[in-house]
């Protein structure tokens, strides 16, 4: 099979490129490589991938609607994994088009080169942020997810607003995949645990929003990885029992799929500081801070569909996944 992965060097996507690596796919990696964090990182996950015989990579911006176009003309992909995208819910607050261009623009233009050049199955990262207001935790696909409160939040309800007219439409199978905060080695500089384990060591005060009155399900990057190839081994196909007069969110009578991607426990924040705490032996100096503008006090996943249909069994607590985050962060930065 021949595999595009956008989004290649990114936390989620240099994971994936190395398990399906691993398992002797051929891989066809592209990002932009922008500054919205530490381009030097996203160049060492990719390090990572170079010894792969079955890996290419090529620097393209999936907003850019003649590269995207050439890429499909030439690269005859069977599967699509759509993760590149403007990540971070506050940087949406002050930033607005750089979404606009990378979650909604970009992201026609893979489903565009997915309908024109037959690509069998577009798998897409959607975010439990699509949520928003929601309070009817833990949050099942089937419910509405109408009323988000950030942009990037706005954007991804969009994405999967799109795939389904194109499923509709074209007959595409596609798989929509609600990340509930990802983390582990080789994470993102701008999310919390990052930022916590960063701030612990140089002995300064870690931002507490909602002076801690938050929770949030924690997913660990393998455990988020192997819900990705899950989907992969069962592509979506449309649901014989899909009532129009009552429709679902989580599926169509088209092929098409939503499904969470989370650990199924909501941890509150305070218990996730202190997992930080105990695996770096280190105690934090909390500054209790009010609630910020676009995010949520509570997430939480449901996963009865996701078990059902994709056996995801999330293996990895929250101790064990800070400990190996924490290791290697020690061992990248040397400290």
């Amino acid at each position: 099979m021949q595999l595009l992965i956008t989004g290649a060097a990114g936390f989620i996507g240099a994971a994936l490129c190395q398990r399906l690596l691993e398992r002797g796919e051929c891989v066809h990696g592209l990002d932009n490589l922008n500054d919205y964090y530490d381009v030097q990182l996203k160049k060492d996950r990719l390090g990572r991938l170079q010894d792969f015989a079955g890996f290419r990579f090529d620097r393209i911006d999936v907003a850019s609607r003649p590269d995207i176009e050439e890429l499909f003309e030439t690269g005859q992909f069977d599967v699509v994994f759509h993760l590149a995208a403007q990540a971070g819910v506050r940087h949406s607050i002050d930033n607005p088009h750089q979404y606009v261009d990378s979650n909604l623009t970009g992201f026609v233009n893979v489903m565009e080169g997915c309908r024109n050049h037959d690509v069998q199955h577009l798998i897409y990262a959607s975010s439990s942020s699509v949520y928003g207001l929601n309070t009817a935790e833990p949050f099942r696909e089937d419910q509405a997810a109408d009323h988000p409160v950030s942009l990037y939040g706005a954007t991804k309800k969009a994405n999967e607003v799109m795939a389904h007219a194109y499923s509709h439409l074209y007959q595409l199978p596609v798989t929509g995949l609600r990340f509930f905060t990802v983390y582990g080695p080789w994470g993102r500089p701008d999310m919390a645990f990052f930022k916590f384990t960063e701030l612990i060591l140089s002995g300064r005060k870690i931002p507490v929003y909602n002076r801690g009155n938050m929770a949030r399900d924690f997913t660990y990057i393998d455990d988020a990885i192997d819900g990705i190839l899950a989907a992969f081994d069962n592509p979506a196909r449309p649901d014989a029992n899909f009532d129009p007069s009552r429709p679902s969110s989580a599926s169509s009578s088209a092929p098409y799929r939503i499904w969470n991607l989370g650990s199924g426990n909501r941890i509150p924040l305070m218990n996730y500081i202190h997992a930080i705490e105990e695996a770096l032996g280190i105690k934090a100096d909390c500054d209790f801070l009010p609630m910020q503008s676009g995010d949520v006090v509570s997430t939480s996943a449901d996963l009865t569909l996701a078990t059902e249909w994709l056996g995801q069994e999330p293996k990895t607590d929250i101790q064990n996944g800070i400990k190996r985050f924490v290791k290697w962060y020690r061992d990248y930065y040397r400290v």
